[in-house]
């Protein structure tokens, strides 16, 4: 039966993969880093602390001294490309679309900031993707970071009258092809230092302590992705978390805190990585790189290398091609898990 003249066009239905990762400020500059820090810090995922008390906490001192210092720090590390985590998002993105090619539509959002993940899906649906896979790429679950983001995923189809059927990616902290993935690629880069590390430190973000005992399971996430990783690297591992922030407990032991204590019991030479980011951004360049590497040094260590996230590097980008495959199980007709 032929479609009435004036019935609106409806594409051919497709998959979709919409890539998620936490956020950027928009440009390296105070207004642009406070508009930033305004809406990640009002997410009730991310600050628990009640609305009455945390506001005035939030616009009266937070807002109001943090962007100048964030925007010095994003400064050191944005590129022509804009902020890391934007750029080699995207670049994972573009390589994804190639690795599954046309039958699947890929596309990536942030959490907070630009792209936003209403606009890009969006455009997922105007290009007629019907079944869409939101995948977070925080391979440690976290209420604060998959929760929230599948929040917005959830909220932003709330308000579609055709809504896409939704897939989500579990967390694939201890899943072989990521374990397999950033074994192989810290090897590679272990291997090319002109120096052999005493220990290897893997740096965590940080979350508050309240977060474990009221049940999330990101610290014994990472705690097994570290347990994993290390038993397959020929060095000595240690395990930290980075990024405290205000005055509660966090997660211990703290990254500053074990960079300056490592060469007083004999570590001088040491290599740092940070397996729960999927892409390299302020808080592994500038925090561990240029802050940690100056700690570190400051405390009498003698060699220092920070290690590159798999990005959007051969090994993470087989790994992420092979999840999404996976995962996309049973909608894609001759789709090959191999």
């Amino acid at each position: 039966m032929p479609l009435p003249a004036d019935h609106p066009a409806i594409p051919p239905a497709k998959i979709g993969v919409l890539l998620i990762n936490l956020g950027t400020p928009d440009a390296p500059d105070a207004k642009a880093v406070r508009r930033y820090l305004a809406e990640f810090l009002s997410d009730r995922r991310v600050i628990e602390i009640p609305a009455i008390a945390w506001k005035p906490i939030l616009h009266g001192i937070i807002l109001r001294t943090r962007p100048k210092k964030s925007a010095h720090a994003y400064a050191q590390v944005w590129s022509e490309d804009g902020s890391p985590l934007a750029a080699i998002t995207k670049r994972q993105a573009r390589a994804l679309q190639q690795r599954l090619g046309p039958d699947v539509v890929v596309d990536y959002a942030m959490r907070y900031g630009n792209p936003a993940i209403l606009a890009a899906l969006d455009g997922l649906f105007a290009q007629g993707c019907t079944r869409i896979l939101a995948a977070a790429l925080y391979p440690q679950y976290s209420g604060a970071t998959t929760a929230s983001a599948n929040d917005a995923i959830f909220a932003a189809i709330a308000s579609k009258r055709w809504q896409p059927a939704l897939r989500t990616l579990p967390p694939y902290h201890d899943d072989p092809l990521y374990i397999d993935a950033l074994a192989s690629d810290l090897g590679r880069q272990l291997d090319g230092l002109d120096f052999t590390p005493d220990r290897l430190l893997l740096s965590f973000h940080g979350m508050p302590q309240r977060t474990l005992t009221l049940g999330d399971p990101y610290h014994c996430h990472c705690r097994k992705t570290a347990r994993l990783v290390g038993e397959k690297l020929s060095i000595a591992t240690e395990v930290s978390f980075q990024s405290r922030f205000g005055r509660a407990k966090w997660l211990e032991p703290a990254t500053d805190t074990v960079l300056a204590g490592l060469p007083g019991k004999g570590v001088k030479k040491l290599a740092i990585a940070a397996p729960g980011f999927s892409a390299d951004c302020l808080e592994t360049i500038e925090e561990l790189g240029i802050r940690g590497r100056e700690q570190f040094i400051e405390a009498g260590g003698t060699h220092f290398a920070r290690l590159d996230c798999l990005n959007d590097g051969e090994a993470g980008m087989a790994m992420l091609e092979k999840i999404t495959r996976r995962e996309l199980g049973g909608w894609w007709p001759g789709n090959s898990l191999a």
